[in-house]
């Protein structure tokens, strides 16, 4: 069973529907002792962080989300929730990557959010999605982004910054773009972490 954290957040129901086209048994939720017993966790969504942030620490998800010792894929918003801060309202965030979310500021015409799709580059950190989506172009939404750091398994280059498009820390694994709309690359990036 794969348990999507459902909080304050917008663009859930897109995951959905692509666990549903996979075929994966899946709940969205808020209870803490599902999202505990699930056999993986998905933390996806579009929002402001501040507003996340403090619906996330009201109702005791933050902690939860941070111990939570199954794999857990954070998606967009949830991929920078579960870093270090945002400059996003100037929030302390959950913590479990210690970079911090920054926001674009615009170079050579580029525009804000970065809104379309843009390839991926795995590095040698990579261990968790198939090498064959080396170079290929995923979707992404977002005015903000994660600093490369050593928890960078791909980078994305944007607003003259390579950023961190995916991330991995032991159980937790995390996209800046959305697989789920990323076309047979987003499925295949779903599949490998969901292990199907």
């Amino acid at each position: 069973m794969v348990a999507v954290i459902n909080y304050n957040a917008g663009n859930i129901r897109s995951v959905l529907y692509a666990l549903e086209r996979i075929g994966v048994e899946h709940v969205l939720t808020d209870d803490h002792d599902v999202i505990r017993k699930a056999d993986k966790v998905i933390f996806p969504g579009v929002g402001a962080a501040a507003s996340t942030m403090k619906h996330l620490n009201e109702t005791g998800l933050t902690e939860l989300i941070r111990s939570l010792k199954q794999p857990v894929f954070g998606i967009c918003v949830g991929m920078q929730l579960l870093c270090s801060h945002s400059e996003e309202g100037d929030v302390d965030c959950i913590g479990v990557f210690p970079e911090k979310v920054k926001r674009f500021r615009p170079e050579n015409g580029d525009k804000v959010p970065h809104m379309g799709w843009n390839t991926v580059r795995l590095n040698e950190r990579n261990d968790w999605v198939s090498p064959e989506i080396d170079g290929e172009y995923c979707y992404y939404v977002h005015s903000y982004y994660v600093e490369a750091g050593s928890d960078t398994v791909a980078t994305t280059e944007y607003c003259g910054k390579e950023y961190a498009s995916m991330m991995r820390r032991g159980n937790f694994y995390a996209a800046q773009f959305h697989p789920e709309k990323s076309a047979g690359v987003g499925e295949r990036i779903l599949r490998d972490f969901l292990g199907v």
